[in-house]
């Protein structure tokens, strides 16, 4: 078999397949929970905590360049001009991100459990009559005595 051929085979397997949509299908869910914490969580965390906004919390390490035009109290504006920054607040916005991301995973995985489970099983159905005759008759042959 040839290498060619070999790939093919393997390339084509249900399981790769399906884990190259599970890859597609999980980078445009990411960037639905992205948009949820970014758009919809943060503003209200930000709110309470009285205007904090977690992606712009960052601890500046090195010295601000002589060229610098920008605004200093800027994470991104520091970062794109080249300043070692610690961005604790990005991570924060990223684990809270992973959080959201993992509960959800969490109940869709809960659910499709449910789903798999056996149904609650209702009473066997009746044995039928034919069924109850043969079982009369094996009992009777055994009990009969032997000749």
């Amino acid at each position: 078999m040839s290498m060619i051929e070999e790939f093919k085979n393997f390339a084509l397997k249900g399981n790769v397949m399906d884990l190259a949509v599970g890859v597609i299908i999980g980078g445009a869910f990411s960037t639905i929970v992205n948009s949820v914490v970014k758009d919809l969580i943060m503003p209200v965390v930000g709110l309470a905590t009285g205007g904090l906004d977690f992606s712009n919390l960052f601890v500046k390490l090195g010295p601000i360049p002589p060229t610098f035009k920008g605004n200093p109290d800027s994470y991104k504006d520091l970062q794109t001009a080249g300043v070692a920054v610690f961005g604790y607040g990005s991570f924060i916005t990223t684990l809270i991100n992973f959080i959201i991301l993992a509960f959800i995973i969490f109940l869709m995985v809960k659910f499709i459990n449910n789903l798999r489970k056996p149904a609650e099983s209702a009473p066997p159905p009746a044995t039928p009559e034919d069924v109850l005759l043969l079982r009369e008759i094996r009992d009777e042959l055994k009990n009969a005595p032997r000749v």
